[in-house]
């Protein structure tokens, strides 16, 4: 027995179905991605990092009056092999004061005497021209530095900042002649990455001020640096005459790189300075020890140089310590809003890119125009790693509906109807109600078919299958939907789930298109392998019916329910009786009766019902002898229900051999009944109904 497209509809299997349509992969995503983004492992952090350095590194320059002079290769072709005596030195500093600088930062370190014996010149220019000069912290001690000391307030928390065991400074003697000295070291990023530079570091229980403080508290004329420490580390820095300066808890400042300096060879100074801070640090290759930073390798003084513009100018940036806690909960948040929204593809889909430009372009609103870091990029990248896999399993779900869909469906529907499911599947799993019309099919002549083939159940099997075949292709190609096949019936409906307004002409359309294609079947297939030739009787009725996914939770199919459908099979099981190849229910009739020609049956009250039902035949064709032919059937009819039944019967003999004898055996079965009827005591107001005792 065959039957419908039965079974699940979207998957083979309904429970690994709801397990690839659920949100779980995208909820362990999301908890995974989140976890991730709090535990901040190094890879992460690196990543993070590298997005900070696009915001900073993509801001317009921004010129200030601090400058760079470099000891390039040209100078030490110039004057000689490094190091020089440091009477040049002398010169160097005395040259740039010349030039209308306001302060020297000779950022060259010198911790012994001069071999030449030319310490005494360059102390002499100090004297007269004040100079600021660098410190290194490093594992060891040389010469004692000079330190303005701290203002610590708060408990003295040093172990919590950068801390280094000695500092190499310079001889006693020129660190005594300096206007300051500062720190000149950095701080790497796990990648080798100098983004921050600590303001302050420790050593041996002493804070010593980076270069940039260096300057800043001899600008301001003050004799120290204040500090406030807490259980935390640095809770902020403070040069009064230049207010307070934002750290994190090591202290450390982020260099902003739109703080550009002039940059020259100290063998192509500019005339004028205007008193400006001027660094000076050898660059020639060889000698420079050039510092990875966001902007690519960069020299030390360039470096300081940035450093002391992003605190001078107060484009001081920060990274708040509530940042990465507004990152992790956009994260969750958007992630439970792309799941959700998900359902809506295309609206989802425009959402979550919607967030992902909120995510990056929020972080680069806030940082141009508050100075803040919000990570854009690992909040972007969480938020995709949720879609892309709450939009991979939706479209493979979807995917594999679709296929399950074709797979149940395309033997019982046209392409068209297929598409429609594979596009809108809740025509399939939400129930409607909805008028179709319904046609029943059943095999006439199979018990001497199937005795033609004795033993031969290939055979058999194979001509029913052809038959099927034949019936199903008119349905199919009118874009009926075949809602089961019962052993060698059909059942199918028009106007589900493809609208058609004309649903009832092309049901009956369809239903005289199968009669012709059973024709065919016999003519080119039967009768030629010497088999008895086989009919089909159908039954058609047009009405409400409720339509969709209907069965058990382990087996359901595409089915239609209704006292439309059970009407139609008694329709159809009333061929046989009558005669008829395809009788045609009231409703259905009234639609289509411009539409074909039709003849009149009966009027019947089939089983289970109390209400009498006309029902039709339709033949294929028309003539004018057929419509002379009608107008007699017509009569016919009344006389019957005017208990006339003589003159019934004579119009049944007249119209015996009318319709080209498509209708004798009804006739025959009438001038039966009208014989019966003869014998019967009917009352005056009999309607002319009859009563079936069958289904």
């Amino acid at each position: 027995m065959r039957i419908g497209p039965a079974g699940p509809i979207f998957l083979v299997n309904i429970h690994m179905k709801k397990f690839l349509l659920s949100p779980v992969w995208s909820l362990l995503t999301l908890v995974l991605v989140s976890w991730i983004y709090y535990a901040n492992p190094a890879i992460v952090e690196s990543f993070k990092l590298r997005y900070f350095d696009q915001l900073i590194v993509n801001q317009p320059t921004v010129e200030n009056n601090i400058y760079t002079v470099n000891i390039d290769e040209a100078a030490i072709e110039q004057r000689g092999q490094w190091p020089w005596p440091r009477g040049q030195y002398a010169e160097i500093i005395k040259d740039i004061y010349d030039r209308g600088a306001g302060l020297v930062v000779f950022m060259v370190l010198m911790p012994d005497e001069d071999r030449s014996g030319e310490d005494s010149i360059l102390l002499e220019t100090m004297e007269l021209y004040p100079v600021i000069l660098n410190m290194l912290g490093d594992t060891t001690s040389r010469n004692e530095p000079i330190n303005p000391g701290a203002a610590i307030i708060g408990p003295q928390y040093m172990d919590l900042i950068v801390n280094y065991p000695g500092i190499i400074a310079n001889i006693p003697d020129i660190e005594a002649y300096a206007l300051g000295s500062g720190i000149v070291n950095t701080l790497p990023e796990l990648d080798g990455v100098t983004r921050r530079v600590p303001l302050v570091i420790a050593s041996n229980g002493e804070l010593y001020p980076n270069v940039t403080m260096e300057v800043l508290r001899v600008l301001a004329g003050d004799p120290s640096f204040q500090i406030r420490l807490n259980e935390l580390g640095v809770d902020r820095l403070r040069i009064p005459q230049f207010g307070e300066i934002p750290t994190d808890e090591i202290g450390r400042v982020w260099i902003d790189w739109s703080q550009t300096s002039m940059s020259y060879s100290i063998t192509d100074m500019p005339d004028d300075f205007a008193g400006g801070i001027v660094f000076v640090t050898p660059t020639a290759p060889g000698i420079a020890n050039p510092v990875a930073t966001a902007l690519g390798p960069v020299n030390p003084h360039e470096l300081q140089a940035a450093m002391l513009g992003t605190v001078f100018n107060q484009s001081n940036i920060e990274r708040p310590g509530w940042a990465p806690g507004i990152e992790l909960l956009a994260v969750a948040l958007g992630g439970l809003l792309i799941i959700v929204m998900a359902r809506w593809t295309y609206a989802g889909l425009a959402f979550t890119a919607l967030l992902l430009g909120t995510a990056v372009g929020g972080s680069w609103y806030v940082f141009n125009t508050h100075n803040l870091l919000l990570d854009g990029a690992l909040t972007t990248a969480a938020l995709v790693a949720v879609a892309l896999i709450r939009y991979t399993v939706k479209f493979v779900s979807e995917f594999l509906q679709k296929q399950a869909i074709k797979k149940q469906f395309e033997g019982y529907a046209s392409p068209a109807v297929v598409k429609l499911l594979q596009t809108n599947p809740d025509l399939v799993k939400k129930g409607i109600k909805k008028e179709v019309s319904i046609l029943f099919s059943d095999l006439r002549g199979f018990t001497p078919l199937g005795e033609s083939f004795g033993d031969d159940v290939a055979g058999l099997t194979k001509i029913m299958n052809g038959y099927m075949d034949a019936i199903t292709q008119p349905v199919l190609e009118a874009d009926g939907m075949i809602i089961k096949y019962i052993g060698d019936a059909s059942m199918h409906i028009h106007n589900a789930p493809i609208d058609d307004p004309q649903h009832a002409k092309t049901a009956v359309a369809t239903g005289l298109k199968m009669l012709r294609a059973v024709e065919k079947f016999n003519e080119e297939v039967v009768i030629p392998q010497g088999r008895p030739p086989v009919g089909m009787g159908a039954g058609i009725n047009t009405g409400l019916g409720y339509i969709g996914e209907m069965g058990s939770t382990k087996r359901h199919s595409y089915d239609v329910l209704g006292d439309a459908v059970s009407t139609a099979a008694r329709v159809e099981s009333k061929c046989k009786e009558y005669g008829c190849l395809l009788l045609i229910g009231e409703a259905t009739y009234e639609q289509t009766k411009d539409d074909f020609f039709y003849l009149k049956i009966d009027d019947l009250q089939v089983k289970g019902k109390s209400v009498g039902l006309s029902i039709y035949t339709v033949l294929d064709g028309d003539t004018p002898a057929w419509r002379h032919s009608q107008i007699q059937h017509e009569q016919m009819h009344a006389a019957y229900r005017a208990q006339n039944f003589d003159e019934a019967i004579r119009l049944c003999k007249k119209l015996y051999n009318d319709f080209d004898h498509r209708m004798s055996k009804y006739y025959d079965m009438w001038i039966e009944r009208c014989e019966y009827m003869k014998t019967q005591n009917l009352p005056s107001d009999w309607n002319g109904v009859f009563i079936a005792t069958s289904k």
